[in-house]
């Protein structure tokens, strides 16, 4: 039996219910538009079922299982336990539970905003219809604008193809239990996020990254204190090693000295990076200009052709669900008429390492290197009363600002739970805060938010607890 292909039209239709997506889908309906969105998978997209939520859970279990560790043996602060287990199953599921609830919910919110919900694969016809099948229902969707949020995948390695011990980040998260020997192949923030958080479940752990740094986005003075922890933990890292392929379970590498190695592994996890869904929907019924591997936009998230948008990892970098976000509500009020357009003096970048990283804006060698003369100091949380009280004395916040009228560049940190202060420190850069205006504002005591005035005062020249 042929099913028959519904028409519909709508002012918006939105492909892809990932971050980028449903805010858009949402911000829409909340400005009265006649809204359509297509999600072939599952609401939330990458971010909220396989990505940011579950890999965070599992990190926080993680790191109640190391503290449980540390409270076996005898301990600074007195506290004593017994040896702790992890039932690994029923921290997935909990993990699950999570995810549930937040897909839910966006299900919910798009529901509460007059937003169409259609499940299937969208396929462009031309710039103004799309074709969705393989859902519900299929159907030919009408659009006078559309938003492409298709999102990106995990990269896979040629000689090494997802499949029985070969896992990408999707299937870490879902293991039955914590591998005994786990190869994570890219020393980035993926690898190191899970690497690290399994290492504390018990897991033996060997990195292997082509390059001869760990996260090799940031500097070696954010990186050194990941490096120490790696250490720690008894984590293999073996820098400007590549993989070359996989022999019954293990790992075949080239050492940084071009020797043949191989690692035993139960899993090897490929952490190489991510691609931009730019096929299997279409694209080349449109006539999209390129940005090399991404769709090329303008600074109001428009491609080339008039009335198709493009938001998200599809555009480029930095693929962060926030940065999406940003650019679906955005483009929701463009198509409402509002006056909108992309000028984000900064973009918070953070790793969910232990200790964690953040950067925001510019570091010091990009501050340089694009012209500013600059001053910069860092100070350490082992001068931090909240630090020292939370056994979380590892790590530092550092400002850079141009020398010559104190314009805050950047800010970036390195320590326990620093991932919270990266609102503080984007809303600095956003509002043009100067040395002065940090160092001014009456900081709260005793924070880890205080090193932040402190790092302004260092910078002025006259830190007060240093």
């Amino acid at each position: 039996m042929v099913r028959q292909m519904q028409d519909i039209s709508c002012k918006v239709l939105v492909i892809g219910a990932g971050p980028g997506g449903y805010i858009a889908a949402i911000r829409a309906g909340q400005l009265g538009l006649d809204c359509v969105i297509v999600e072939g998978a599952y609401y939330g997209g990458t971010c909220l079922n396989v990505g940011c939520i579950p890999s965070k859970a599992i990190i926080h279990a993680a790191d109640e299982f190391e503290k449980a560790m540390h409270f076996a043996g005898d301990s600074a602060i007195g506290v004593k336990a017994g040896k702790p287990e992890i039932d690994f199953s029923k921290t997935v599921a909990w993990k699950d539970g999570i995810v549930k609830r937040l897909t839910g919910g966006v299900s919910g919110l798009l529901k509460k905003n007059k937003v169409r919900a259609i499940t299937g694969w969208a396929t462009f016809v031309d710039g103004k219809t799309v074709d969705v099948k393989g859902g519900d229902e299929d159907c030919r969707i009408r659009a006078e604008n559309i938003i492409i949020a298709t999102g990106s995948a995990p990269v896979e390695l040629p000689f090494l193809p997802f499949g029985g011990n070969v896992i990408s980040s999707t299937e870490a998260l879902d293991l039955p239990a914590p591998p005994k020997k786990l190869a994570v192949i890219g020393a980035g923030y993926i690898g190191l996020e899970l690497g690290i958080a399994f290492a504390k479940m018990g897991s033996k752990v060997t990195v292997v990254e082509a390059l001869d740094k760990i996260l090799p986005l940031y500097d070696n003075e954010l990186t050194r204190p990941v490096e120490k922890k790696l250490k720690s933990l008894g984590v293999d890292v073996r820098l400007g090693a590549r993989a070359k392929g996989a022999s019954d379970k293990d790992l075949e590498i080239e050492t940084a000295d071009g020797k043949a190695e191989t690692i035993k592994a139960d899993k090897i996890l490929v952490t190489v990076g991510r691609a931009p869904k730019t096929e299997g929907w279409g694209r080349e019924n449109l006539v999209l200009d390129m940005d090399g591997r991404f769709i090329k936009i303008d600074d109001k998230c428009e491609t080339s052709m008039r009335g198709v948008y493009a938001i998200g990892d599809v555009t480029g970098e930095p693929m962060l669900a926030h940065r999406a976000m940003a650019q679906g509500e955005m483009v929701a009020e463009i198509i409402a008429g509002q006056n909108r357009n992309w000028d984000k003096r900064a973009i918070p970048a953070v790793c969910f390492t232990d200790p964690e990283v953040v950067s925001v804006g510019l570091a010091p060698e990009e501050a340089r290197s694009s012209g500013y003369d600059v001053k910069t100091q860092v100070f350490p949380f082992s001068a931090n009363g909240r630090a020292m009280s939370m056994e979380a004395e590892d790590g530092f916040i550092r400002i850079v600002a141009r020398a010559d009228n104190h314009l805050v560049l950047g800010v970036q940190a390195a320590g326990r739970g620093v991932s919270e202060l990266s609102t503080a420190f984007g809303l600095a850069i956003e509002m043009g805060a100067t040395l002065e205006d940090i160092a001014g504002t009456i900081h709260a005591h005793p924070t880890l938010g205080e090193s932040f005035q402190e790092a302004a005062l260092r910078t002025l020249g006259h830190a007060l607890h240093i």
